[in-house]
Formats: C-alpha cells, structure tokens, sequence
C-alpha cells in the first residue's frame, strides 16, 4: 500500500487552488478569425438554375424558418465550388471590357453582368458541446454587397451596405459537438459608389463566443478631459443580459499602457441587465501625466473591462484609446492637443494594384505609412466607413482621420448606418472629425439639404458629443449645407467663393475637403491624348480646377484654413478622368495604384515635412531629342538650388515658399544634378543620369513593409550595367516563387489591361439529358448508349416503393477547348448505392481522398460530347415524404493558369506576396527576355 506524504498533498491543493483561480479568471469571450478555407462559386441574378437552385424551393427562407435552399442548404453539395481565403473581391480577378462599368474601372462584374454580380460563400465549422450556454455569433466587417447570410439553413438577415460591418446571433441554431455551415451570398449588381468598390467577402469574418452576460459589440465609449496635465477618463460600458441571471454583477475597469503596465483600476457593483436588455455603466478614472496621442508620438492606452457574476470573469472586453485635445477655431484653424496643426491631408478610396479592396491588413500600414512619408498627416475616407484595420494603423502610425459615412438621409436607413460607424469608430483617438455627407449636388445648395445636415448632424452629436461634423459641399458656398454645417468642407476652390463665404460666416471653421483633382500619369513628361498619357508636370488640370501648388499657397496662406485634403493620395480603379476606355484608373493620385510616387509627391513633401528635400524632374533619357529643350523642375524646400549639366552650371535660383524651380534645358546625354543650398551651405544634392540599356532585374522589399509580417509589397525594376535604374524600361517580367503565394500585380499604368491576377479557371458542366432504364447486366458499350429502347427521363414518376433493384443512368456533359493541361473530376452526387462510373465506356475508379469524386484522365474525355453512365443500386425511401437526391453531380474543369507576370511601367512594377502558414524561407524569381534573372529571399525571423 502506498502512503502519500504531506508535500504531495500541500502540492495537489495547490494545483487544485490555482486551477480554480485560472477558472475565475478566465473570460468566456473568444475571437476567432475564420478567414480559412472558404468555398467559393458565382451564381447568377436572376437563371435560378445558374444560382444552384436557390429560391426555387415551396416554402422559401422567408415563408418558414430554417428553409433555406440551393446553396443555401447546409446539405448542398460545394465539393466542386473553388477553395479560398479572405478577405476577397472577385471583380479584380475579372478581366477587362468597354462594356463594363467606367466608374468601377471596366471589370466585368456586378452591374450590367448578371453571371458574374452574384457570389455564393459556404464554410463549415465545428462548434464544441462545452459551448452551449455561451451566445454564439458570426462577426463581419464588410461584404459588398447586399448580403445574404444563412447559417445551417436559418436565414439570418440581409445588409445592403457594403461597407457596414454587422453581427448575427446563431446560438438557436447551433449544432453544438458537429458540423455547422455558414452560407453567404453577395449581390453586387448594383453600385453604392461612382468608383471602384469590389466585390465579395473583401474584409475579415470572426466567429465571436461571449457569457449571456456581456459587453455588445462597441458596447464601450472612452472619453478624455486634459486638466493641469492630468486626464480624468470617462468610461462608458453597455453591457447586455441574454441569459436569466437576476442578481448583482462587479464591473472592473482597468487603463493599461503601451507597455502593458496597469496604470490603475476602479470597478463598481450594480444590478444586471434584465433579460435581453442593456444597461450602461459609466466610470472616472484619472490618469497622471498622461502620455499624449499625436501624429509625431502616437501614444495609445488599453482600457480592460471585465464582468464578474458571483466572484467568477464572466465577460472580458478591451479598448484601445488615446488622449488627446481637438479644437477647431474658426480665426486660427486647427488645433491638437493645444498646439496648432495645419491639416496635410489626402482623399483616398481603398482599392490597392493587383488585389483590389481585398487588402491584407499589411496593406494598410503599407499605405498610411506612404503618406506620412510625403508629410501628410490626415487622410478622410472617401466616401464611405474604412475597414477598421485602417484605422488602427492611423491610431498607431499618427495620421488624423476624417470618417464619413455613405449616404445622407433622416430615415433608419441612414441614421442607423451613420450610428453604426460612429459607435464603432469612435475610440479611434485619430479620427477627429465625422462626415456625414460629400457632393450631394442635388441637395446640398438649398433647404432639404439644411434640414438633412442639421437632424444628422445633431444625431451624430447625440451620439459622440466629443467630435465636430462636416460635409464636403462642392455647388458653390452660399446657402443651404454651407449656412448650418459645423465645419465648413470646401470641395475645390474654383467651385465658390472661399473668402466670401468666410466673411459672412465667420463663426464657421472650415478647411477643403478636396482640392487638386489634377491628372498626372507616373513617369510621363509629355501629354500623349493618343496613348491617355498625362503630364506629371503640375498644372491647372481645368478651368475651374488649381493645380496642387495653387492649392496649398491658397490654404496656406489662410490661417483660418484649418487646412486642406488633395484630391487623391493615391490613384484608384474607376473614375479615369479626363479619358475613358481603356484608361481604368485615376489620374489624379500624387502617388499611383501601387503607391510609386509621381512628381508632386517631392512639392508636397518639400512644403509638408521637416527634412531637406530636393527632387529633379524629369528623368535624363531623352534619346532622339538632342538639343530640344527639355523642362526641368526642382522641387525642394531649400532657399537656392543650382543646377549642373556635365558639371556646367545653369544658374543658381532663389526658391519661392510654397513653389518650384525652373529652367529650360537642351538635352545632352549626361548627368543632370542639382545642389540645394540652406543659409549659404550646401546641404543636399539630387542627380538624374542618362542609362544604358537595360540588363539585370531587381527585387527589393519595401521599406514600408512592417516588419516580421506574412505579407510583403515588393518592387520590380530593371538597371543598366551600372547598377542604375532605368526609368524608361518597360520589360515583361515573368515571376515565380517558393515557400508562398502571390497575390497580386501592379504597375501603375492608367491604361494597363493585363490581368491583376493569375488564377485558376474553373468552369462547372451540368450532366444534361439525364435518363434512366433499369439495370440489365453489365453492357456499356457504345451500342448500348445509343439503343434507344426503354431509356427514360430519370427518376420522372419513379414509384419509390416498387423500384428496381438496378438502375443504370445515362446523361452528357459537354468538353470545349479541353486543352491537355486541363483537370477534369466529375464529383458524384449519391443517387444511389454500389455504383460504378464509366465515361464515354470506359470505368472510371473513385479517388482515394474522396470516394464520390471521380478524376477524368484525357485519355478517356474527347471534344465535344461525352457521355456518362452510372450503375447503382437505388436508395429507399425510409419516410413517405424524404426528399431524394436526383441530380447526379457536377463536372469541374479547372485550367490552371499562365505563370504571374507584369510589365514594368517607365522603369517600375510591384508584386504583392504571403508567406506561407509554416515557411522560414521565401524565394521570388523573376525572369524576363534578354535580362538577367533577379531572386530575393525573404527569411523569417523567430
């Protein structure tokens, strides 16, 4: 007999006490990104048929609960549908046509493509027995658009928007300890904006676990007031009772700093919720010397709040947040955390080359971090709510955020979506002002417009007290939106008059909300309307319309400016102003679709940043036009610039605040350099050289890349002999890579009509003239596929208690253009037991991973018309009313694609790439005709 001695004893109640401790201290709330390993298929607007036989059924979703159809079904069959990852957008997987959109950059989806505007998502999960009392629910930031949601066949609910992040409850539906199916359906038919908007699942779905006791979702509000350098924090928690718990509950509020220190915790008792009610809690919390959020030092605070039910954590949230002042002055303009701060900012959509809206979360700081670069230091989302992974690259990269909502309006439809943005975003410290509207022409310069802009003004103040409103008004600045709104957003400078507005508005702050809308092609210097080429040089682009310099002298010069936002950052799909097809992108970027800098980037970043900047435009190769004169600009925040060809000078110039240099020069082959001067003293230099011919690729990871992540933006160009680059060179690279996947390519060409992405076809082939005649033996030839006698439609008036004991079935599919590389599998759906396939007579055997998927070798397929047979044993009926398959499956070709590659535009291209899950290593290679090969490995660090 063993005896236990004391220590084990004292050591099994010390697990024991700790294991207990870790229980009550454990929150039920889990988030799990379920991004993996979707199923993916397009339907069809209207074919039923082509949509998979959805809402053909009796009773529809809507006539009785759980009823849902087609692919909506958790029983349906998506074998066949194509595997997938989000976030996605299928339009930029589309190709090109004239008879597309123009607004959305001639993709052939959605509006006007009735085949490619309906997109089907089906994904399985399993949900553990212990969850059951938890509230189980699906989490989506955005599906474009007017989404369809089922989960194991319960229709959930339908979004309109596509840029509204939303949330289903499914706990009634769930079927805990098994499989569990999560169906969507897009419809993006119909366009909510006049650019590019994508298309499909383009953000990330989480599967969110809470108590009944919980915080709903944007369930908390964290405000600041600065006094004598000391913060007293206002924080306010909505917690939701979905359970029967009727006693008293502890709410524990807990600041945490960047360095995950507790600065301190306050927590009160109170009454719970009563059955599927709220109840908000408010607390004071003071905060010592606070660190300050600001676009130079971001400094951010976690706030923690917890529920505890009967001594046990029941629910567990966290906030991000930031102190920090806003003040709008309508004499001196803006004002952050006391300090005066003329806003720099930019006008951006959030499509990106060669992915569309579907940006890896990468992608965003990617951007933001372009922009600071350029010294801007606000961005205003147009024209709609950003995905929130914007937004917190904004809070910890320190850009200010204008946040807009997509429509206006006083009706549910457009206060809930305005609600709904201002409640999630509003612990963002970066955003500082919302929009509620921009251009709405038909509204904004008369009464109906006054009476929107007040009532959604006023319910957004009711909601975020903290922050003022605006409106983008571009129809003149003299009634209507312009008389009422809080701060005044001037949409260009020639459409009103500015100045005039603020002298009879002189209590009303304001600042442009776009400016510039000039057209600028990256790496072009001569306007070409044949190729839709536009200048880069920076000039008026209209009438009515300044140039970026004309823009900033004007907002610059006026301290009650608060500042202004340039019309765009980045270029964008859609909208390609001032030509149309095939142009399917922007002009008007100070930076492309990949983010490659125009020429106005050097203005803007010698006006709005700190450090010495110094920029020569053009290029220097020119062959063929020696002796032309040539334009060339210096942009630079120097006092004198000289420039030098061949070492020759050609002058010394006195740099204008807020303009450029220039000086007219004929080509010679050489080198170009210019030499910045500050205070006499020579501090910075910049050279453009003539090259030789290209020789050698180059891949290099962007320096905006954030470090250690799967996704890395990657840019591809070509030198010379020399090791210089060649800005003119416009090669077609081929690319290839190991231990990842590329996701997308890009050059910057407004005119460009490759393709963005190079991914497998796959086509979906009915079995048609599907018949049947009861089983005889085992002949299959071709004779008997063509006797005639006692064939019949299948299972047309089958009496399912008088079967055959034998069926044999015959049916089509068609093959066109079946190349050799082709893969073929017709995935069997059971109309019955002990089967056996044969196509065009000859057996086919299942697959070993699969046992009713059958791979179709060529040797066996021919062009044209094939013919299938399938002998089983029927299936029996065990009720009089089960429902029985009839439909024998589907065939799946799928033709893998060409190998990913691009053309460089003047000198540049990017390749956007994912390591793999478990890759140390990944390598790119890129290869091109009459060029040496570039390779760049990309090693993890642990």
């Amino acid at each position: 007999m063993k005896t236990i001695s004391h220590k084990e004893i004292l050591l099994y109640f010390i697990l024991l006490i700790s294991f207990n401790s870790f229980s009550q201290n454990k929150s039920d709330r889990e988030l799990i990104l379920i991004d993996k390993d979707w199923r993916f298929s397009l339907g069809h607007l209207f074919d039923t048929q082509k949509d998979f036989g959805h809402a053909e059924g009796y009773f529809s979703y809507l006539a009785k609960t759980g009823f849902g159809d087609g692919p909506a079904a958790p029983e349906f069959d998506d074998r066949a549908w194509r595997k997938l990852d989000l976030p996605h957008d299928w339009a930029v997987e589309q190709p090109f046509s004239e008879k597309a959109s123009y607004s959305h950059g001639f993709k052939t989806a959605g509006k006007g493509f009735p085949e490619k505007s309906i997109g089907w998502y089906r994904k399985k999960i399993s949900i553990p027995q212990s969850d059951q009392g938890k509230i189980i629910s699906l989490k989506f930031d955005g599906v474009f658009r007017n989404s369809k949601v089922f989960f194991n066949g319960h229709f959930l609910g339908t979004e309109e928007s596509g840029y509204n992040g939303f949330e289903y409850d499914v706990t009634a539906y769930v079927n805990y300890g098994g499989e569990n199916t999560i169906v969507v359906r897009a419809d993006a038919s119909m366009e909510e904006g006049w650019f590019y908007e994508g298309v499909g699942i383009y953000r990330h779905v989480y599967l969110q676990k809470t108590n009944p006791l919980h915080v709903i979702q944007n369930g908390t509000f964290v405000t600041s007031e600065i006094l004598n350098n000391n913060a007293e924090i206002t924080a306010e928690v909505t917690i939701e009772n979905k359970g029967n718990y009727k006693g008293q509950i502890e709410i524990s509020q807990t600041i945490i700093d960047a360095s995950g220190k507790e600065i301190i915790n306050v927590s009160e008792n109170a009454s719970a919720p009563e059955f599927y009610k709220t109840t908000k809690f408010t607390s004071k919390i003071k905060v010592n010397n606070p660190l300050l959020w600001d676009i130079d030092a971001p400094n951010l605070y976690r706030l923690l709040t917890k529920i505890k039910q009967e001594g046990k954590i029941v629910d567990s949230y966290e906030t991000n947040f930031g102190i920090r002042t806003i003040r709008f002055d309508a004499e001196k303009g803006f004002f952050l955390n006391g300090k005066l701060v003329k806003l720099k900012g930019t006008n951006n959509h959030q499509d990106h080359a060669g992915i569309g809206t579907a940006l890896p979360d990468e992608l965003q700081y990617y951007r933001i971090k372009k922009l600071k670069e350029m010294g801007s230091n606000a961005y205003r989302c147009s024209h709609n709510p950003p995905t929130p992974e914007l937004l917190d690259a904004c809070d910890k990269l320190g850009m200010l955020v204008i946040d807009e909502t997509r429509l206006m309006g006083i009706n549910e439809y457009h206060l809930n979506n305005l609600k709904r943005m201002i409640e999630r975003d509003r612990n963002h410290p970066s955003i500082f002002c919302w929009s509620v509207g921009n251009e709405e022409w038909n509204i904004e310069g008369g009464i109906i417009g006054e009476r929107i802009t007040n009532v959604m003004q006023g319910f957004s103040k009711s909601i975020d007290p903290t922050r003022p409103v605006t409106v983008g008004i571009s129809s003149g600045f003299k009634s209507g939106i312009s008389s009422v709104v809080e701060i005044m957003g001037y949409n260009y400078m020639g459409n009103g008059d500015i100045d005039a507005h603020r002298d009879e508005f002189k209590n009303q702050p304001g600042m442009g909300t776009e400016e510039g809308s000039t057209f600028a092609t990256r790496g072009v210097y001569f306007t070409d309307d044949a190729k839709h080429y536009q200048s880069a040089y920076d000039k008026k682009p209209r009438p009515t319309f300044y140039s970026i310099e004309e823009g900033w002298k004007f907002y610059a010069a006026r301290p009650y400016l608060a500042g202004m936002f340039i019309w765009t950052g980045f270029d964008y799909r859609g909208e390609p102003t001032p030509y149309g097809w095939p142009s399917v992108t922007s002009y008007f970027g100070m930076m492309d679709v990949c983010g490659f800098p125009k020429d106005n980037v050097y203005y803007l970043k010698s006006w709005w940043g700190n450090e010495p900047v110094l920029h020569i435009m053009p290029h220097w190769n020119w062959n063929g036009m020696e002796g032309k004169e040539i334009d060339v600009w210096v942009h630079s925040n120097c006092d004198e610039v000289e420039l030098f060809l061949n070492k020759k000078s050609l002058g010394k110039k006195t740099m204008e605040q807020y303009g450029h240099l220039e000086w007219k020069v004929k080509y010679t082959p050489g080198t170009l350099e210019a030499i910045g001067y500050k205070n006499g003293k020579k501090i910075v230099t910049d050279i453009q050289k003539t090259t030789e011919n290209p020789e050698s690729i180059k891949l290099s990871v962007d320096p905006e890349n954030r470090a250690n992540k799967n996704v890395s933006v990657i840019t591809v160009e070509v030198t010379d002999g020399k090791g210089l680059h060649v800005p003119t060179a416009n090669n077609e690279i081929t690319f290839s890579i190991k231990g990842g996947k590329i996701l997308g390519v890009g050059n910057g060409n407004p005119t460009s009509l490759e393709k963005d992405q190079f991914i497998d076809t796959m086509n979906l082939v009915p079995i048609t003239n599907f018949e049947e005649k009861h089983f005889s033996g085992d002949d299959v030839s071709q004779s008997a596929l063509n006797d005639s006698k006692e064939w019949k439609e299948a299972f047309k008036d089958r009496d399912y208690k008088n079967q055959a004991s034998g069926y044999i079935y015959r049916g089509k599919f068609e093959l066109k253009n079946n190349l050799q590389s082709n893969i073929v599998d017709f995935f069997y759906k059971k109309i019955g037991v002990n089967e056996s396939v044969f196509v065009n007579g000859t057996l086919v055997n299942a697959s070993q991973e699969d046992p009713q998927k059958y791979h179709l070798d060529k040797a066996v397929l021919k062009e044209g018309t094939n013919f299938i047979i399938i002998r089983a044993s029927p299936l029996q009926k065990v009720k009089d009313w089960d429902v029985m398959n009839t439909d024998p499956g589907i065939i799946k070709i799928v033709t893998p694609p060409e190998p990913w590659k691009r053309k460089l535009f003047n000198g540049y291209a990017q390749i956007i790439i994912q390591k793999d899950e478990n890759a140390n290593e990944v390598v790119l290679s890129a290869s091109a005709k009459g060029l040496k090969s570039g390779v760049l490995n990309i090693i993890s660090k642990k």
